[in-house]
């Protein structure tokens, strides 16, 4: 195992206790950083927005007397593998398209590919191998969702190169990881509404919200190599950007509730999420970059306390 300035086969940016270098062979490790296994709170992002999607369909085919719970919870455990998969492989392709980037970045270089840990034909072998598992998720479903989950690789494709002709690489993110609010209604209904598509574009605002706040970790870097980022184009009116994105959240996902009828425990959910985006904005040192990556993974808390409001609210519906 090649020892990368101390690292000792681990990266800069990952912690050192995570479960992969417990339980995974040490010649395994690149490839679990590839994937990101190692670093879980982008999948968990990726999948907040499946599964409100799932519980907001869910809420109402409950109304609508159509409910399925095997059927929910199925859907439930394929979007969670569907997330876990599909993040590794963008992550994957994303550091095959980002390999000299990387290398010019203290926080990234010491990843598998510009560490020199795998070659880009095994990081290539690996990503077509997650995409196939995210394939077979994918035809679980009825085919206007597969459909649709084929359309979002378009997004998944560009989000590498935003950052090289765009300030707001975030809202190519968004919309790419936001898919998942469409997706789920999708899977539940064969069709689209308002209410999904006005999740989504709440989804859309929250992404780029909280990867403003993860950007500024390498606000220095990106400067330096022409690296673009809302980080960067909001600069010090961060703060008043957050507002207004998470603000935006807030709203489209009240019209979600309100357009599928959802229970008072949905509301209370989001009203507990209003208190933690208000945190996160009230906590916020831009020039902090451990403070920066805490304040980004408290939002697995937020998509979890907005679901468990979802999912109460559909308990309390069943007849």
């Amino acid at each position: 195992m090649q020892q990368i300035g101390g690292l000792n086969g681990r990266v800069a940016d990952a912690p050192s206790d995570n479960w992969v270098y417990r339980v995974l062979p040490s010649w395994l490790w690149p490839y679990a950083q590839l994937a990101r296994w190692d670093r879980p709170i982008g999948w968990q992002l990726l999948m907040w927005p499946c599964f409100w999607s799932v519980a907001l369909a869910a809420n109402v085919a409950a109304g609508q007397g159509l409910f399925s719970g095997s059927q929910t919870l199925f859907h439930l455990v394929l979007y969670f593998i569907g997330a876990v998969a599909m993040r590794g492989a963008g992550c994957t392709y994303n550091d095959l398209v980002d390999h000299r980037i990387d290398m010019e970045v203290a926080r990234t270089r010491s990843r598998p590919l510009p560490s020199g840990r795998v070659t880009r034909l095994q990081a290539k072998i690996f990503m077509v191998l997650q995409a196939l598992a995210g394939l077979l998720v994918l035809l679980q479903f009825n085919w206007f969702a597969v459909i649709l989950g084929v359309l979002s690789l378009a997004i998944v494709a560009l989000y590498p190169f935003a950052k090289r002709f765009t300030d707001w690489p975030q809202f190519f993110l968004g919309l790419a990881f936001s898919w998942g609010a469409l997706m789920g209604w999708a899977g539940i209904f064969g069709g689209l509404s308002f209410a999904a598509i006005a999740l989504y574009l709440s989804s859309v605002s929250w992404t780029i919200g909280y990867d403003t706040i993860y950007a500024h970790q390498d606000k220095e870097d990106d400067e330096l190599i022409g690296v673009r980022s809302t980080a960067r184009l909001f600069g010090d009116r961060t703060r008043q950007w957050l507002i207004g994105l998470y603000g935006a959240t807030l709203i489209l996902m009240l019209l979600a509730f309100v357009l599928a009828s959802v229970g008072f425990a949905a509301y209370l959910g989001l009203l507990i999420a209003t208190g933690m985006f208000a945190w996160q904005i009230a906590r916020l040192d831009i020039n902090d970059a451990t403070q920066c990556l805490a304040l980004f993974k408290s939002n697995n808390r937020v998509g979890l306390i907005i679901f468990a409001g979802l999912f109460v609210s559909l308990l309390f519906g069943l007849p």
